[in-house]
């Protein structure tokens, strides 16, 4: 016989509320002991207000991905154009730079020419 066809006998017997009362509780008792972790069990309830607490923390995780990427995106394009400015500075000076050699090693080139040629007139 099953627990509850025995829970209803044991009801429809009692002889008044209280011990219908009593029936009740010991019927609980006897399901807390079978299944302890009934109270921890989740409802579809629970779940559905888990899962929709889930979702808004994900939008807001999206939304606060969504502004780091924009700030991001503004940095690069800030680092991008000291970058852009720092090349062409650095360009302006190896050209610079590039004079100031032409300007040494010609007169440079032109006085070994001219030592050579006395030298060999000397010999």
């Amino acid at each position: 016989m099953s627990s509850s066809v025995a829970l209803y006998e044991a009801l429809t017997t009692a002889p008044d509320d209280r011990t219908r009362a009593r029936v009740i509780a010991e019927a609980f008792e006897r399901l807390e002991e079978r299944y302890p972790h009934l109270p921890d069990l989740a409802t579809q309830g629970h779940v559905r207000e888990s899962e929709l607490r889930l979702h808004r923390e994900i939008e807001q995780i999206r939304a606060e991905l969504r502004q780091a990427e924009l700030r991001l995106q503004k940095e690069i394009e800030q680092v991008r154009s000291d970058l852009k400015i720092d090349i062409e500075r650095l360009r302006t000076e190896l050209a610079r730079t590039k004079v100031d050699l032409l300007k040494w090693i010609v007169p440079l080139m032109l006085g070994q020419v001219a030592l050579i040629a006395a030298l060999v007139k000397l010999l």
